[in-house]
């Protein structure tokens, strides 16, 4: 890690060797100037840390310098050196941006917490630059990997959903990525700066829910020894995440709609009614639709959370992002686990182009993170993947044919999943060569643009498809369909 570097301004040459002996003693680098003028040609060639600059100084004062530095860089951190009784003046010169003054004759101690508070305050400065800097990198869509026309539809919503508050419900399956498009929907919004807390509505235990989401007052129930925020509460002005919204339990689905439609809530044991402002989005793999015809989602809270519907394609309706992902993938671990970068062989990216992927992008993921770790070579062969790739064979998108399906004694088939799968497959073709219209893909399949509608819905496919009235249905469409 780089020495702090520290500017020492004083016309005073024993000042400035008391300050160059003490910094080095404690493990700082030290530059030192006669007057202002120098030391504006000294921040010339790097920026300092933090600048000590004694305020009564010929040709230049040191509250002249502070207004110089700080004309050219704001954010410069400066400790004023004032004589004793001249307070006015150090008071001043804070009104002016200096951090703070230390007065002569010095007490060492002091000096040194002055000196180390004000290089933490930099430190944290700095990582809060490049923590946004980050923030901004991660999750912008142009960084986002994937070019498919799915995941291109899916960037021009997001973008649009972004700077509303509106609800979203992000649907697909597992690994797909629906965490990911939630905080880019929030971090490329006007709520960048305000909290994103993610909640898994799976992984918290039913009779500890309402006390997670909403906080507890002291003694309102046992272990409860103090008073508590709620994930709502800690989320105020921001957005909260529901994450796996389908697990959610009836009672709470109660108390969330309240939070929706009124803003408020009561934490558990309490009687005043706390007040948040804050976006929800939330994501699910289950059916939805479904879970609210088999009476375990109510529709009300339904509609109130599918107010924009963002579907995240399954990878194997992206093939085309299977290469770019891993050689992404690649990339990022070998600087991670810092080892050579390897290249992908053709055989064996063919391999990863065929393969089924159930776990999606993070099942993708998983593998490139293995191999880097495992492979000792600088080429990656198909001996490299896991057996279970080698060993998988592709979903066959032909024609269904019965004679060669085997019906178990034992287990039987589910012939309307069977069906389903067949039926969707095809979808997924005929919407692919004719770019998602689905008005072109109706007439491929000698079926008409309602029916045609009507499956899309159906098997989730909005994110491949659009027609000539919107590229994305609202929700009431969806459902006047069904």
């Amino acid at each position: 890690m780089a020495l702090c570097k520290v500017l020492v301004v004083d016309d005073e040459e024993s000042i400035r060797e008391f300050f160059e002996i003490m910094l080095k003693r404690e493990g700082y680098e030290v530059w030192t100037a006669s007057n202002g003028k120098e030391a504006l040609e000294r921040l010339k060639k790097g920026r300092a840390d933090l600048i000590l600059s004694d305020i009564q100084m010929p040709e230049m004062s040191g509250l002249e310098l502070l207004t110089k530095v700080k004309e050219q860089d704001p954010e410069a951190l400066m400790i004023m050196i004032t004589a004793f009784g001249s307070t006015e003046t150090a008071v001043e010169a804070m009104k002016l941006g200096a951090y703070d003054y230390i007065q002569k004759p010095f007490k060492i101690d002091e000096v040194k917490i002055i000196l180390r508070q004000a290089l933490e305050r930099r430190q944290l400065q700095s990582e809060n630059v490049q923590l946004k800097k980050e923030l901004g990198t991660k999750y912008a869509f142009d960084n986002i990997v994937g070019s498919a026309p799915p995941m291109m539809r899916i960037y021009d919503l997001v973008k649009r959903v972004a700077n509303t508050k509106s609800s979203v419900l992000i649907t697909g399956e597992s690994g797909t990525g629906k965490e990911l498009i939630a905080r880019a929907i929030h971090y490329n919004g006007p709520l960048k700066d305000r909290p994103f807390v993610t909640v898994n509505c799976g992984a918290i235990p039913e009779n500890l829910m309402e006390s997670e989401m909403f906080g507890h007052k002291k003694g309102s129930f046992t272990g409860a020894i103090a008073d508590k925020k709620g994930l709502f509460e800690v989320a105020n002005t921001g957005t909260i995440f529901l994450d796996e919204l389908g697990e959610l339990p009836l009672p709470m689905q109660v108390k969330l709609l309240r939070v929706i439609q009124e803003g408020t809530f009561k934490r558990v044991g309490g009687t005043d009614d706390v007040t948040v402002d804050v976006r929800i989005i939330s994501a699910t793999n289950k059916n939805l639709e479904n879970e609210v015809k088999g009476g375990r989602f109510r529709e009300d809270l339904f509609y109130r959370m599918n107010v924009i519907q963002v579907l995240c394609p399954p990878l194997r309706e992206r093939r085309e992002d299977i290469a770019m992902l891993a050689n992404h993938f690649l990339d990022k671990f070998s600087k991670s686990l810092g080892v050579e970068v390897k290249k992908i062989g053709n055989e064996a990216m063919d391999v990863l182009k065929s393969y089924h992927y159930p776990g999606n992008v993070r099942e993708l993921e998983n593998i490139i993170e293995r191999t880097v770790a495992l492979e000792p070579g600088n080429l990656i062969l198909p001996e490299s993947w896991p057996k279970h790739m080698l060993d998988a064979k592709q979903p066959s998108t032909g024609p269904l044919d019965a004679e060669k399906i085997e019906i178990s004694t034992e287990k039987g088939i589910d012939l309307e999943r069977l069906v389903a799968d067949f039926e969707r497959t095809l979808l997924v073709k005929a919407l692919q060569q004719t770019g998602g219209i689905k008005k072109k893909a109706a007439k491929l399949l000698s079926i008409s643009f309602r029916s045609m509608r009507y499956r899309v819905d159906k098997y989730g496919l909005n994110a491949l498809s659009v027609d000539d009235e919107d590229d994305f249905m609202s929700s009431d469409d969806t459902a006047a369909q069904a």
